[in-house]
């Protein structure tokens, strides 16, 4: 692999890790929280659709966002109600969640555009453009700094930065303010925090209110930068393989960030690379590149589930004690 292919490799990378950082840190607020959220693919799936209709219709990809992100929001409030207020079972309602935006966005989008369930394809301001940054094309010809600036950090959507940007940012909210300390400690111990008089049931509709904007915007990439159209299942498991990264981070942002590049890697180089040669003897199939970000989602639930360490309360309903 020469230098310039090796660029090539680490763009699709970025891009394609984009929307599994945005997954992956609603899915940190949440747990973090006590909150299990098995519901980040039906969240991504519903704002996917819903952003590109209204990109579609208003001609503004950041309208389209908007609108994405208000519907991952009553999403993941809806799963809020099911598992916070009446208790539920919060898996049972995650994936319930998953079930429902599956069928809505194929009902809906061939109700509305009879398409087969898809959306028209986005053009002009509907949808995201790549951003050229300031002297790119002048340094483009200076050796492996030149590509490394023009090639794989400029030319970049504006929701590719905004990913990036966002990660520092989770990590000052959460470890740096009393905000992120109360989440914390909401998820690992929520009676004590009960006691101290802060709201458990608010703390963790909070939470769920970070993973339904950024839910929000993963899904809005998929359909308004990443793609250009919505198209049925879109999401392709990726809310699933975001949660296998979020475990692999033990839920830590930083470490979020490096998972999600990683499964990028790997789908980066199943599209780029779909037969590979190992020392001319043996061709690895297509479809073996193809799954290789799912079977690491297998490895990782695997054998790293059992040494991670996931915020105690996880997945336990919160019961007041009078």
């Amino acid at each position: 692999m020469d230098f310039l292919q090796l660029i090539l490799t680490l763009d699709s990378t970025v891009r394609l890790s984009v929307v599994l950082l945005f997954a992956c840190l609603a899915g940190l607020f949440s747990e973090k929280s006590g909150v299990v959220d098995i519901g980040l693919e039906g969240k991504m799936l519903i704002s996917a659709f819903v952003a590109a209709a209204v990109a579609y219709e208003t001609g503004s990809a950041w309208i389209g966002v908007l609108a994405g992100c208000a519907a991952s929001l009553i999403f993941a409030m809806i799963h809020g109600v099911a598992s916070i207020i009446y208790r539920g079972d919060q898996i049972i309602s995650g994936v319930a969640l998953n079930f429902l935006a599956s069928g809505l966005t194929i009902v809906l989008g061939h109700a509305i555009y009879k398409k087969g369930g898809q959306t028209p394809t986005l053009t002009g301001n509907a949808r995201f453009t790549e951003i050229t940054l300031p002297f790119a094309d002048a340094v483009r010809d200076v050796p492996v700094l030149g590509p490394i600036y023009s090639e794989l950090i400029s030319g970049q959507t504006a929701l590719v930065y905004l990913a990036f940007a966002v990660v520092p940012a989770v990590w000052f909210l959460l470890y740096r303010t009393r905000f992120g300390l109360r989440l914390r400690a909401v998820g690992e111990n929520p009676s004590s925090v009960d006691t101290a008089g802060i709201s458990v049931v608010g703390m963790r509709f909070k939470a769920l209110f970070f993973t339904g904007i950024l839910c929000g915007i993963a899904g809005a990439y998929l359909s308004t930068a990443q793609a250009a159209f919505f198209g049925r299942e879109m999401s392709a498991g990726r809310g699933y393989i975001a949660l296998a990264a979020l475990i692999f981070a033990n839920w830590r942002p930083l470490q979020a960030m490096g998972a999600s590049l990683l499964f990028g890697l790997l789908e980066a180089i199943s599209n780029l690379y779909p037969k590979i040669d190992v020392f001319g003897v043996v061709t690895i199939p297509v479809q073996f590149t193809q799954a290789l970000p799912y079977i690491l989602t297998v490895v990782i639930l695997a054998g790293f589930i059992g040494k991670a360490s996931p915020p105690r309360s996880v997945g336990v309903p919160y019961v007041k004690e009078n």
